[in-house]
């Protein structure tokens, strides 16, 4: 079987890459309102944001399947739009947002509740609207969590297989990641070695992004302990 390692490696970088662009602004968004404000129906919402993380991969590709194929409306429209999501980059791309979604809003949401509430109210107090507030104080206290969650998200892309699968399919250059590479070569016989070198790479991207994860986790336990000697 041939089959180009880079092209698998590269791939998989990219989908992780624009996976987490795609959810950034959505993660965000409801994480600071999981963080911020009390509804009814927010257990529902968390719910809901939190499904993918413990439902079968496979069954999240099934559901988006059915969401967003060919013969559904949404899918169908997006096709006309030049955005077909079945057997197709952009629905691999679209999967690995899916399952990556649930860390990202819960690293950023826990960072949004530890930042320290009278920042915002000060903020406030001295006329600046809460959408300029946000961006100027809550945001950047939260930056290290906002950097966590995008690194998750990341690596989480990275190792994206059942939804992908269902979703995507399993196309050589368009759809096949490394976690599906490595599965098309250990079906062929003389695969070993090809899966090897992307077991390694997966071995040190995945290595690459725990590091990152706890660097970024530190700096945030060191502004906390600064924020805390500040305010006493």
């Amino acid at each position: 079987m041939t089959l180009d390692p880079g092209t698998a490696i590269a791939l998989s970088v990219s989908v992780g890459a624009a996976s987490t662009a795609l959810a950034l602004l959505p993660a965000t968004a409801i994480a600071w309102v999981l963080a911020r404000r009390e509804f009814r129906g927010k257990a529902v919402l968390s719910a809901l944001v939190m499904a993918p993380l413990v439902l079968p991969p496979v069954v999240t590709g099934l559901l988006l399947l059915r969401l967003f194929g060919r013969a559904t409306p949404l899918g169908g429209a997006l096709a006309a739009l030049g955005l077909p999501v079945t057997f197709s980059t952009f629905g691999a791309v679209l999967a690995a947002g899916v399952v990556g979604f649930p860390l990202f809003v819960i690293t950023l949401r826990t960072a949004f509740e530890a930042v320290d509430r009278r920042f915002e109210e000060v903020s406030m107090t001295l006329g600046v609207p809460p959408r300029q507030t946000f961006f100027r104080v809550t945001l950047p206290l939260a930056l290290p969590g906002l950097f966590a969650g995008i690194v998750l998200a990341f690596a989480r892309g990275l190792g994206e297989f059942g939804a992908t699968t269902m979703l995507a399919g399993n196309i050589e250059g368009e759809t096949r990641t490394i976690a599906l590479a490595v599965y098309a070569l250990l079906d062929a016989p003389d695969g070993e070695a090809q899966a090897r070198v992307l077991v390694g790479a997966s071995l040190a991207l995945s290595l690459a992004a725990l590091a990152a994860f706890e660097a970024l986790n530190r700096w945030q336990r060191r502004r906390l302990e600064l924020d805390g000697h500040a305010r006493s």
